[in-house]
């Protein structure tokens, strides 16, 4: 029962690492000004080694005029002015290392802020220049090149073509405050060298790589429209798409970036290590996760799927089967910025998994469309307690271990995401996850900060969730968490897991050092097997048996 398997190996201390998701602009606002930032996130590091973190990964801390929450980066080798100053972020960096908790930062190569003063030079500096072969620029269609290059529609609603005013447009897959960088430009792939030395001098251990999958891409030839352009990433996301076909997803000369990459984190002692946000084919993680780049890869299939076992089990075997392809370890999530929380997305009436809940919940914007909160709770800390105890790394969302739900009736007047604003009438964006953290129940904004109100308010049901509430409640949300945590660090062993034979409602699997973790979906309790003590459980049993929607962990 050693922690020494991968605490003690500094270099694969993320193979079975706990990572704690800040967004830094809702985690904790230190000087009031309504906005979270690092002195605040370093004033919560006792929190968070209380709670029993390995790492933290901090989403965008960087200059930013936060058209699409941080991720549209003016600057990738500073700090927003809003958010600290690079002698803030070394505090914090100190604080971290003396709770022993690392640090992984989040790292945006697709695209660049349209304030970058890369892009400005390029719009000043006009068509042909060396300028705009920084970015994807392209000449636009008709007699007038009065009409987008191609008809694609980006991420975030609306054309991906931007007109600029002299005949050319560039290309955004996401907001047209995003340009995307042009990775065959010699010029970017050095910049960004520079930029991950940068920041693996000032001693983060890793980066959160977004939209790792879309760096590279190939405009030349025959475009495919958007009809087609749809029907290629169904096929590309079942696996059934041949290599290199789709324009800007998922293309092989992506890995030779990585490669470099790999280059960089080996010069550090231990090596920086990365895990790439990759939305492809279960038969193409094992390439982003390769140690000759970038070494870990998400697995989102369980956060797309719906609570059901069946469905589990599959994504766990196939997903233990990826890393081992790879020689990575798998790296389990069910929340984070992007998605609604998953507190509420069990608790959602409907069997469709992420997509479904997804469309649903956008449909029932301004009702409830909540079946019941404390079944989505209760199937929420089911579910991570199962992830917390499959080998490899997992990761938490702020929030998440207090049992936030989604923030659905926010008003229109407060909405940031431009998902909202892109796609009027359809989306409410993302922000509902977003919404800042409750501190204390009775402080002055929920304890988020002194002065001025929260960039994004709590309502006032965040009350019951607040820490300091949770704090005294042996039996809340937060302390699960860290019962769960404290215990897994005493348990981790060999990234192996045997599966035991049970029925379908019941995922029952053991790790090698004895660990069982029983997982009841159905309504028949399940009796905890004889010689076995119950260690840690995420509701209580009934006759000693393990009930519906209840998760145990089991010892000898």
């Amino acid at each position: 029962m050693s922690t020494t398997f991968y605490l003690t190996d500094d270099a694969n201390w993320w193979r079975q690492a706990l990572v704690y998701q800040i967004y830094p602009r809702s985690f904790c606002d230190a000087n009031g000004d309504g906005i979270g930032d690092l002195v605040g996130i370093t004033s919560k590091v006792p929190y968070l080694k209380n709670l029993g973190v390995d790492a933290i990964w901090l989403s965008p801390f960087y200059p930013s005029a936060l058209k699409d929450g941080g991720y549209d980066v003016a600057d990738f080798r500073d700090v927003d002015p809003k958010i600290g100053t690079l002698a803030e972020f070394d505090d914090m960096m100190t604080a971290c290392k003396a709770a022993n908790i690392k640090v992984i930062v989040d790292i945006v190569p697709n695209h660049s802020s349209d304030d970058h003063v890369w892009f400005q030079a390029a719009l000043k500096a006009g068509k042909g220049s060396p300028e705009r072969e920084r970015y994807i620029f392209r000449d636009g269609l008709g007699p007038n090149k009065d009409q987008p290059p191609t008809d694609w529609e980006c991420m975030f609603g609306g054309s991906t073509w931007e007109p600029v005013g002299d005949g050319q447009y560039y290309l955004h897959l996401f907001d047209s405050s995003q340009p995307d960088f042009n990775w065959s430009n010699r010029e970017v792939r050095d910049d960004f060298l520079k930029t991950l030395r940068f920041w693996g001098d000032r001693g983060v251990s890793g980066f959160r790589v977004d939209v790792a999958n879309g760096c590279t891409k190939d405009l030349s030839g025959d475009l495919p429209n958007q009809a087609a352009l749809i029907e290629m990433m169904k096929q590309m996301l079942a696996g059934t798409l041949p290599e290199d076909t789709h324009p800007y997803f998922d293309r092989n000369d992506v890995f030779d970036v990585y490669k470099e990459w790999r280059g960089v984190f080996n010069e550090y002692n231990p090596p920086l290590t990365a895990v790439a946000e990759a939305w492809v084919a279960s038969h193409r993680k094992p390439l982003y996760a390769s140690p000759h780049g970038l070494g870990q890869s998400f697995s989102f299939d369980m956060l797309m799927a719906p609570f059901d076992p069946v469905l589990f089990r599959n994504i766990i075997s196939e997903s233990l089967e990826d890393a081992k392809a790879s020689g990575s370890s798998t790296t389990w999530v069910f929340s984070n910025h992007d998605v609604i929380r998953h507190a509420t997305r069990h608790a959602l009436d409907n069997d469709g998994g992420f997509y479904e809940t997804t469309r649903k919940y956008l449909i029932n914007k301004g009702q409830n469309p909540v079946a019941d909160v404390s079944l989505g709770l209760r199937r929420a800390t089911a579910a991570t307690m199962m992830i917390l105890a499959l080998p490899g790394s997992a990761y938490i969302y702020q929030g998440e271990e207090l049992g936030l739900p989604e923030v659905h009736d926010m008003p229109d007047s407060q909405r940031q995401d431009p998902t909202f604003f892109r796609r009027p009438g359809y989306e409410v964006g993302r922000d509902g996850c977003r919404v800042c953290i409750p501190w204390e129940a009775e402080g002055k904004n929920m304890g988020f900060g002194p002065n001025a109100e929260p960039h994004l308010v709590q309502p006032a049901v965040y009350k019951k969730y607040a820490v300091d509430i949770e704090d005294k409640d042996p039996n809340s949300t937060l302390n699960l968490y860290r019962k769960a945590l404290a215990l897994r660090h005493e348990l981790q062993c060999a990234e192996e897991l045997e599966w035991v034979p049970s029925s379908e409602e019941v995922i029952h699997f053991k790790r090698p050092n004895g660990w069982e973790i029983i997982v009841n979906f159905g309504e028949t309790p399940v009796a905890v097997p004889t010689g076995r003590k119950v260690a840690l459980s995420s509701d209580d049993l009934v006759n000693d048996a393990v009930p519906q929607y209840t998760a145990a962990w089991l010892l000898p």
